[in-house]
């Protein structure tokens, strides 16, 4: 029987774009299971993430933090760890969770091996754990995007990964009112947003946000919290 090249095709276009789709969205759960929200919180608690740093904003964001007496969560480049040591300290001494957001943030990290991403995962871990002295549970990937190289690599490092269900795409505009907009929007009991602690922006965004959360009676818990889940092991 002559084969369809037609609907061949058809079959492995549709393997690709449900496959790309998966992969993109951290949400589906397509390669690694991912915690992006609390679906059975009821009152009004979210969590609040950082994605990037340290950088010289994560100080202005320790700032609001304390401002508001709020807690949240860093998910911190190792790159960016080894350039600004003495920040991440700030951030576990007042009393943030950090975790791992791989060591070169690349745009090539997608296509690493699982060798490769291990190496950048374990390299991370070693130096956030010079100031928790405790393992590092929680990874985050870079862009949201999961593999199968990243699977097998998770499966060494035992990472739990965290996700988000309110993305503030602060790293790609830098439109405050657009951002703050967005997030506003998408606020809901047991949601975890995700902002940047890399740019002046962010910073405004951030008071802002953290007024509306006020004003509507939100109160903002750790992830820990939220999810159930530990930041670390002994």
């Amino acid at each position: 029987m002559p084969i369809n090249i037609g609907l061949y095709l058809a079959v492995i276009f549709l393997w690709l774009g449900i496959n790309a789709l998966g992969s993109s969205r951290i949400s589906s759960n397509y390669h690694v299971k991912a915690f992006c929200h609390n679906p059975l919180e009821k009152e009004k608690k979210i969590a609040l993430t950082f994605d990037d740093g340290p950088s010289i904003y994560t100080l202005e964001v320790l700032e609001l933090l304390k401002k508001y007496n709020v807690k949240a969560t860093f998910f911190c480049i190792g790159k960016n760890i080894e350039t600004h040591p003495e920040i991440i300290q700030k951030v576990i001494s007042e009393g943030h969770l950090v975790g791992n957001h791989s060591y070169s943030h690349s745009k090539f990290f997608d296509f690493y091996n699982a060798k490769r991403i291990t190496e950048e995962l374990q390299k991370t871990d070693q130096l956030l754990e010079k100031f928790t002295s405790k393992k590092i549970n929680f990874f985050r990937p870079p862009y949201g995007v999961t593999t199968p190289s990243i699977r097998r690599a998770l499966k060494i490092t035992g990472h739990k990964v965290i996700g988000w269900n309110i993305r503030s795409l602060d790293g790609g505009t830098t439109d405050v009112e657009s951002i703050l907009n967005r997030i506003k929007k998408r606020v809901s009991p047991g949601g975890i947003v995700l902002l940047h602690d890399t740019g002046k922006h962010s910073v405004l965004v951030l008071e802002q946000f953290l007024q509306f959360l006020q004003q509507n009676n939100y109160q903002v818990v750790s992830i820990e919290e939220l999810l159930n889940l530990k930041a670390y092991a002994n």
